[in-house]
């Protein structure tokens, strides 16, 4: 598994130019890149001691119109997998599928494996209200409940029956927010709207809420979209922090935070899952032509 080293600015940047300069140069010389008409998923979908699999998964709309296409892939334990991709190509789509999300969504029929602790999430007997906690959602927009900073936290454990009692739930409220990087800045004013907080507080008081409910997995969709780059920066060393946790996905349009935050990489394209693999290997040597025209810009 490819080690994470967080990279300042300069650092950053000056990855993201070799990567840019490798991959326009061709990369690995003695493999030759698959072409752009096969849609086979190219890497390695497989992990050692997954935290889910999935396999085969398939997204209908209103009948046969096909958004997800065969896609398969494993998430790890203790890892970031990043879902990248022009717009459209179903990456959120997809991460929805791994807590059912789309069942909201008259119309839409999902067919395949999702497996959850050796339990296939499609079940009939698996109960989506448990399963939404052990795969817990942040979502592009922060989405805070129009309570109190600590009522937002304490909503999940109390309707789970976590707590015995309110020492308990003070316990988890606080842990939470440490976790999230945010008790300092709200332990005097947990009373107060959490509405009330900034775009980038508002975001980590929705992962701390996801926490709070102690999920085994997080998923992230364009979770720094509406942010600005200083509160980005603070959730992407937060996702950084968790990784030692949780089992993460993080559908994200910035390839930089892709190679910010991520150790393995998924890059989808029309519904398919074109290429899949460590990060540092996915920007500097693609293996799919399709991939290398993205993350050259020739498209996206």
């Amino acid at each position: 598994m490819l080690t994470l080293t967080r990279m300042d600015g300069p650092a950053m940047a000056d990855t993201m130019a070799e990567i840019h300069s490798t991959a326009k140069g061709g990369g690995d010389p003695g493999r030759p890149r698959v072409s752009r008409e096969k849609r086979e998923t190219v890497g390695t979908i497989t992990v050692d001691n997954p935290r889910m699999v999935c396999r085969n998964v398939n997204v209908y709309y209103d009948g046969d119109k096909q958004a997800i296409k065969n896609v398969s892939v494993d998430i790890g334990r203790n890892e970031v997998l990043a879902m990248i991709g022009p717009s459209g190509c179903g990456k959120s789509t997809f991460i929805r599928c791994l807590n059912r999300m789309n069942d909201t969504i008259e119309g839409c029929r999902v067919t395949g494996d999702i497996i959850l602790d050796g339990v296939n999430i499609h079940d009939k007997g698996v109960d989506v209200v448990p399963l939404r906690a052990q795969v817990g959602m942040v979502f592009q927009k922060p989405n805070p409940f129009p309570k109190s900073i600590y009522d937002n936290i304490a909503y999940g454990p109390r309707i789970h029956g976590f707590c015995r009692n309110r020492s308990e739930l003070d316990e988890i409220v606080e842990t939470s927010l440490k976790k999230a990087g945010l008790w300092e800045e709200v332990k005097d004013r947990m009373d107060q709207p959490g509405t009330g907080l900034s775009g980038g507080q508002q975001q980590r008081l929705c992962i701390a809420r996801t926490i709070a409910v102690n999920p085994e997995v997080i998923l992230m969709d364009e979770p720094c979209s509406a942010l600005d780059p200083i509160a980005t920066s603070v959730i992407e060393d937060l996702i950084f922090e968790l990784r030692s946790q949780y089992s993460i996905c993080i559908v994200t349009h910035s390839m930089q935070q892709a190679a910010r935050v991520s150790q393995r990489t998924a890059y989808f394209h029309l519904g398919d899952l074109i290429e899949v693999g460590p990060t540092e290997r996915i920007f500097t040597n693609p293996r799919h032509e399709l991939t290398q025209d993205y993350i050259t810009g020739r498209f996206g």
